[in-house]
């Protein structure tokens, strides 16, 4: 085994290639991402956002409660009086099963840390009109919009991006809000105004505000429902909370469910927070986007699941009957294999049939998929966590995640390890302003171990210098990598043939910690100039054909030929630690225009067409009639992107 103290590790997850797609599937992002929109057309009801205005305020702004908005039942009435499944049908219309998108926490319903809360939102404009009534929005004989005992009209403004989705099922929202005497004043703004850095939702420049939020394998949610994370002037507009939505007890509970190791304590505060979000109603899911794939009425063995970003994860058990080759179309092709630094979709796809997909996460939920006999869990004690002493001059993560050096008198807040906050079994934690004399600090360190018999598609064996090699180049800036989350947080970590072991620094304890683990790249293998890949510099792997055109891995199929614009050809990997593939080709057929995808399956051209090329548009509604008539297969999963309106309990 060999060992290093060096900060050097992979970037465990949140950067693909980082793990070599082998030991990272699916990528991870360890903050919630704010998906925009493409399309910016305009309509003539629409109001545009022409420019940015710098606004004077004031500590004292932004924290008077909304007239309207800041009322319970206002919020949940405007709940009650969306009809969802009409909102759904407005984008996707050839979809049948419209619940299956519905969402009623910030948690997808297939996700391990969702709990039904017991308060729901089913359409109904009576209940929703008495919870209007009450809240002292009455309907005049005659009116169409609901009114105050003052007169004052009951008018809210919507505001959410240009794109053609959005002003598509903005329009029914609208339509519904009308129906139970609610007028939404719509204002369609670019994206680069919503999404600004200092305008728009950073802002909190509106009242209800639509957008979409990528969820994660994690759930996390603290930066975005906890008290403390109001953005306001006063605290320079720090934090996610932009609804200015303050319930103490699941405050609480949302940080109590990020600040744990423990599932199902996790579990537990993930469902009290659900219970306190359904019941203020500070934001309204509307539902998940649509991932639509679709494939030949008789290949078998692929099964797209939510949370799994990849769908050829187990692309070594399809098969069609009496076929040696399975056709993919993508409209895209990739500009390199080298994942580390080009990750996308097409590119990692391809990569996955090279290089195997080492960690899976069907429905949100992580398992090892292949090279590992599991992944180590504090459970199963393939992870560890004790209790550290720590002192000046030691780095270690500070209460904010960053790394620091300890130093007498520099006032550092740290996690220490002697508190009342349960971290994992006995260890509990507390933070503590660090002024010298030495503290005591979480650590984790976890122990991978290989599956016997990994090869190389060449026939050489997987060694430790393999996984050394993935490691200083993962680490090095000069090979084009930008994330060095995880690198930048290692105390250490040993190579071995079948083992891996990888120790974090102080204070760093991350939810998805057993995703940590190694990468490789293979050190041997001799290149067309005669040098070994472990003695090229990092700077120059971008270009190495080696490397972005024809890599090697340990997956289930090898690269044989790639004629640039038109195909790349895959043929099972003799090698392959599982055995053969059941299908001994793979072919990738670029097909850059959707209406020649759809063509090609339905003539069977093609075999498979994948959300990436199909999209959600009129295609669809082609490919899905010929499924009804057991043409093609076509497969509906609900994505990690979720719609959502936000209720912004303040006014400036």
């Amino acid at each position: 085994m060999k060992s290093s103290n060096r900060i050097s590790v992979l970037l465990a997850c949140t950067t693909v290639a980082a793990l070599v797609l082998g030991a990272c599937q699916p990528q991870i992002v360890e903050k919630e991402v704010v998906v925009t929109q493409i399309v910016e057309k305009t309509v003539e009801k629409e109001v545009v956002v022409e420019k940015e205005k710098i606004v004077e305020v004031t500590t004292e702004d932004y924290t008077t409660p909304h007239p309207i908005l800041s009322d319970v039942k206002v919020r949940q009435a405007i709940a009650h009086c969306t009809n969802r499944p009409e909102v759904i049908a407005s984008v996707y219309s050839w979809l049948d099963d419209k619940a299956a998108i519905l969402m009623d926490t910030q948690i997808p319903t297939s996700h391990w840390a969702y709990t039904k809360p017991k308060v729901q939102y089913a359409f109904d404009v009576a209940k929703g009109g008495a919870l209007l009534d009450e809240a002292g929005w009455k309907l005049g004989e005659g009116a169409d919009y609901r009114s105050d005992a003052d007169g004052n009209e009951l008018s809210l403004r919507f505001t959410t991006t240009s794109a053609q989705f959005r002003q598509t099922w903005a329009a029914v929202f609208e339509s519904n809000m009308k129906d139970c005497g609610v007028r939404v004043v719509r204002l369609h703004a670019p994206a680069s105004w919503w999404f600004g850095d200092t305008t728009g939702l950073a802002r909190r420049d509106y009242e209800l505000g639509a957008f979409a939020w990528v969820g994660d394998a994690d759930p996390g949610g603290q930066s975005l429902y906890a008290c403390d994370k109001i953005p306001l002037p006063s605290n320079g507009w720090e934090g996610q909370n932009g609804m200015g939505w303050c319930n103490e007890a699941a405050s609480n509970a949302i940080k109590g469910a990020n600040n744990t190791l423990d599932r199902a304590e996790r579990v537990k505060q993930y469902a009290i927070f659900q219970e306190g979000f359904a019941a203020d109603m500070p934001s309204l899911p509307m539902f998940n986007r649509v991932e639509v794939n679709a494939t030949a009425a008789d290949l078998a063995g692929f099964d797209p699941r939510p949370g799994q970003p990849y769908p050829t994860y187990n692309v070594a058990d399809w098969e069609r009957p009496g076929e040696t080759t399975i056709i993919l179309a993508l409209s895209q092709e990739p500009a390199s294999l080298f994942t580390l630094v080009e990750n996308a979709f097409v590119a990692t796809l391809a990569s996955t049939l090279i290089q195997g997909v080492g960690i899976t996460s069907l429905d949100y939920d992580f398992a090892a998929n292949m090279y590992f006999t599991e992944l180590p869990t504090l459970e199963n004690k393939g992870a560890t966590l004790v209790a550290v002493d720590v002192k000046d001059g030691d780095k270690v993560i500070n209460a904010a995640g960053d790394v620091v050096e300890l130093k007498s008198g520099e006032k550092i807040r740290v996690v220490d390890a002697a508190g009342d906050l349960p971290l994992y079994g006995d260890l509990k934690l507390k933070e503590i302003e660090y002024t010298g004399g030495g503290a005591q600090m979480p650590q984790m360190t976890m122990n991978w171990k290989l599956e016997s018999g990994l090869k190389w598609s060449d026939g050489n064996p997987l060694v430790a210098a393999d996984l050394e090699l993935a490691s200083k180049i993962t680490c090095d800036p000069d090979s084009g990598a930008t994330d060095f989350t995880v690198c930048e947080r290692t105390a250490k970590e040993t190579w071995g043939d079948t083992e891996y072991s990888i120790m974090l620094m102080p204070g760093y304890t991350p939810p998805l910690y057993f995703s940590i683990g190694p990468g490789w790249y293979p050190a041997h293998r001799k290149l067309s100039d005669g040098r070994k890949l472990a003695d090229v510099p990092a700077k120059e792997w971008t270009t190495l054909a080696e490397i972005a055109e024809s890599p090697i891995g340990l997956g289930p199929y090898t690269i044989t030929k790639w004629e640039k614009g038109v195909s790349m050809s895959f043929a099972a990997n003799p090698n392959f630690y599982k055995g053969k593939p059941k299908t001994p080709n793979i072919t990738i057929k670029i097909v850059q225009d959707t209406n020649q995808a759809v063509a090609q399956l339905l003539t069977g051209e093609v075999d498979v067409v994948f959300g990436e090329t199909l999209g959600a548009g009129e295609e669809v509604a082609t490919v899905k009639a010929a499924a009804d008539e057991g043409d093609v297969k076509i497969f509906f999963t609900p994505s990690a992107t979720w719609e959502h309106i936000d209720f912004n309990f303040n006014t400036k």
